[in-house]
């Protein structure tokens, strides 16, 4: 498995690979029975997953821009989880759509991990890059779903 330890490197991965997806979990496996989705506890056929292709309206942006957005929209789960959660590079069969629409993995096969460092340049890209009147930041369902 790659350890990815920069936006270049994953760049270069998903030009030379199609068809993988980041999944934020603390291991790349997947053990049936423990894929849910935490709003209403519903065993999930597969990995929740976000694909790392760009879509064709990406056109002529840069796969890094591309790619830092895929991953700093979830960067959050690393600080929020009960457990360590890191973003794995992973293949596999799509074999459906979760709650939030997101594909769902099965037979995941890890590809990458990807490093701290990866994030943070992802973050300071988009900081870079964001348009300067943009309210924006890692998607978060809010707060009060939380309170009972």
């Amino acid at each position: 498995m790659e350890r990815l330890e920069s936006l270049g490197d994953l760049a270069a991965l998903v030009r030379r690979r199609k068809g993988l997806y980041v999944r934020w979990a603390p291991t790349p496996e997947h053990r049936p029975g423990t894929s849910r989705d935490e709003l209403t506890g519903a065993e999930l056929p597969g990995l929740s997953v976000n694909p790392l292709d760009p879509e064709p309206w990406w056109r002529d942006q840069p796969l890094e821009l591309w790619l830092a957005r895929r991953l700093y929209d979830y960067c959050h789960l690393s600080h929020e989880r009960r457990r360590e959660t890191k973003p794995w590079v992973l293949a596999g069969r799509i074999v459906g759509s979760g709650p939030d629409n997101e594909p769902l993995l099965t037979d995941p096969e890890p590809v990458g991990r990807i490093s701290t460092a990866v994030l943070g340049e992802a973050r300071d890209l988009l900081r870079d890059r964001a348009r300067h009147d943009a309210d924006w930041g890692p998607l978060r369902r809010p707060p009060e779903l939380g309170r009972a």
